[in-house]
């Protein structure tokens, strides 16, 4: 899951929204140097991933990609299962996202002093380029994957993303929709558990 995902399976709890973005950043053990629910917020973002990661679903959906590319597939993945949460939104919320993204932005605001450097970087992007309002077009999934291949140290994996994802592009939408009615109950239980 990316960013979109993350925040909407942290909703509405704003510690978790936070630990959700600081989830991307932080690494190492949890030592409460954080307030509490944000670092429940960020055990709830490795939760996820990790989850998500382990899916047989998500193995069954990285074969689809070309083997050079497999290795990479999780990224692409991630990017474009917020695509369609963004599209398919009603779906799985009540809260508009035209309201839900301005809420979360205000949020992450509010929380600024918790957050880590680069975390604090990756919120003023996000804010100044409205990522999280521009998931619901397709161009943005190839052109973030080709922003983050930019930071490989061997090459950018992303230069010709298109002839790889845009030919699975109907079963990732398919998988998004199995998977993410699993994943939000998954993740509702195991908020409760890190309360």
């Amino acid at each position: 899951m990316n960013f979109l995902a993350h925040f909407h399976l942290a909703w509405p709890e704003e510690g978790l929204v936070v630990g959700a973005l600081e989830g991307d950043f932080r690494k190492g053990w949890l030592r409460g140097e954080l307030p509490g629910n944000i670092e429940r917020g960020v055990a709830l973002h490795r939760a996820i991933d990790a989850y998500t990661d382990s899916h047989p679903l998500m193995a069954e959906l990285r074969r689809e990609f070309p083997q050079a590319m497999r290795r990479y597939a999780g990224i692409l993945i991630d990017l474009s299962f917020d695509h369609y949460l963004s599209l398919h939104w009603d779906k799985f919320s009540d809260l508009p996202l035209a309201n839900f993204i301005p809420i979360v932005y205000h949020q992450l605001e509010q929380n600024s002093h918790h957050l880590s450097g680069s975390a604090e970087h990756m919120r003023k992007r996000m804010l100044q380029h409205d990522i999280l309002g521009r998931y619901n077009d397709w161009e943005t999934v190839p052109a973030s994957a080709t922003r983050i291949g930019e930071r490989f140290r061997r090459g950018n994996p992303f230069e010709d993303v298109r002839a790889d994802i845009d030919p699975v592009r109907n079963k990732l939408e398919q998988a998004f929709l199995e998977f993410y009615p699993e994943l939000q109950s998954w993740a509702a239980t195991t908020r409760q558990r890190l309360n």
